[in-house]
């Protein structure tokens, strides 16, 4: 009797928490073999001397970084001197192209924006 009351009170709590689950959340469809995947293409936004130069144009340029990080498809080349700290950003701008140089960023070494082109000339060789 006990037994069956157990059983019981189990199924109840079952059904109670089966209906607390809500609707069951659609997993996306899995793309055909005759869809390719889409290319990500990279497209700077910025204007300055060092956009689309390669990373071993920009080493010519400034010597060997002090940083260089590879993350995915990007890389990251990053230059530190007393005035500013030089981060420069490398994607291929379409599938199969050699990386590119496609953002920078220029701070002050306490992080301040610091102006990327005056920022770059500082490093030069």
């Amino acid at each position: 009797m006990i037994e069956n009351r157990r059983l019981a009170a189990i199924a109840g709590l079952a059904l109670t928490l089966g209906a607390c689950a809500g609707p069951a959340i659609p997993r996306p469809s899995t793309p055909s073999a005759a869809t390719p995947p889409p290319t990500t293409v990279v497209r700077p936004v910025q204007n300055n001397a060092l956009i689309g130069n390669s990373a071993d144009a920009i080493g010519r340029m400034f010597g060997k970084p002090q940083l260089d990080v590879t993350e995915g498809a990007g890389r990251k080349l990053q230059f530190a001197g007393s005035n500013c700290v030089l981060d420069i950003y490398f994607y291929a701008p379409r599938a199969g192209a050699n990386p590119v140089a496609t953002h920078v960023d220029a701070r002050t070494p306490d992080g301040r924006n610091a102006e990327v082109n005056s920022c770059a000339q500082s490093f030069q060789r």
